[in-house]
């Protein structure tokens, strides 16, 4: 996965350096492949900042520090509740870009219920820029459905910071 991703990542590195911009990840059903993906780029500490793995509520509450009504009505897997991940790891680690995943890899079940093969991906940036994309691998394939949710999340990454 991380040989497949490493130019991506070089190339995410390249635009980010250009604009003088620092990321921030919060890696959900993902793993923290996104983070690793990045820290595969020599001198990372140039664009990144951090963020963590959000795969239990406890983790959720303490990267995001948002109080439990800030997801009321959301389910995972979902554009609102990416984007709300987004945002708040952006802001709590002082970055310019935000970038979430929230998905469900299968092999069992959901806490909201979403189907096996099911990711969001969101980036926020600078001036209220806010971009999401759903990917469904339609499998329940844990591993396989980490590395297209990483993959995924990365184009979407990508593809933003191009405009």
């Amino acid at each position: 996965m991380l040989d497949q991703t490493h130019e991506q990542a070089a190339r995410i590195a390249d635009l980010l350096r250009a604009r003088g911009e620092k990321i921030a990840v919060a890696d959900g059903a993902t793993g923290g492949l996104i983070a690793a993906s990045l820290l595969t780029v020599p001198g990372a500490l140039d664009f990144f900042v951090g963020g963590g793995v959000v795969y239990s509520f406890r983790a959720r509450d303490i990267l995001f520090d948002l109080p439990r009504e800030a997801y009321a009505g959301m389910t995972g897997a979902s554009e609102d509740y990416a984007l709300l991940q987004a945002r708040a790891i952006r802001d709590n680690f002082g970055a310019q870009w935000g970038v979430a995943e929230s998905g469900s890899v299968g092999g069992s079940s959901h806490p909201s219920g979403a189907p096996a093969g099911r990711s969001c991906a969101a980036v926020v940036g600078p001036e209220g820029f806010e971009f999401t994309r759903l990917t469904e691998t339609g499998q329940g394939d844990r591993i396989a459905n980490m590395e297209a949710f990483a993959r995924a999340a990365l184009q979407t990454l990508e593809d933003a910071l191009r405009g």
